[in-house]
């Protein structure tokens, strides 16, 4: 295994990428809000909220701690799948309650 990168490559190599991601971000928040439906939001929606509070808490394992906010702990078999596929995230407030 090489040497690790410094700071300094990790953002010379990277930031563009990023920083683009994160206007992405931005954009879908934004075309989110201006949506018509009124009322409150999404569960994914809050999910992906509460995930960037992870990412800017300054603390270490951000990407664990993301996956584990997002992740599905449950066990038992569910009678009906919501959809085909998978929804991304879980409603935050069925994840208290487990």
């Amino acid at each position: 295994m090489g040497t690790p990168l410094t700071k300094q490559a990790v953002a010379d190599l990277y930031f563009l990428e990023h920083r683009a991601k994160v206007l992405d971000l931005a954009a879908f928040l934004d075309r989110f809000d201006r949506a018509s439906e009124p009322g409150g939001g999404d569960f994914r929606v809050q999910a992906l909220t509460t995930a960037l509070g992870l990412v800017l808490d300054g603390q270490p394992d951000r990407a664990r701690r993301v996956l584990e906010l997002w992740s599905d702990r449950s066990t038992e078999p569910i009678a009906h799948a919501p959809m085909k596929g998978a929804l991304g995230a879980m409603p935050i407030d069925a994840k208290e309650h487990r």
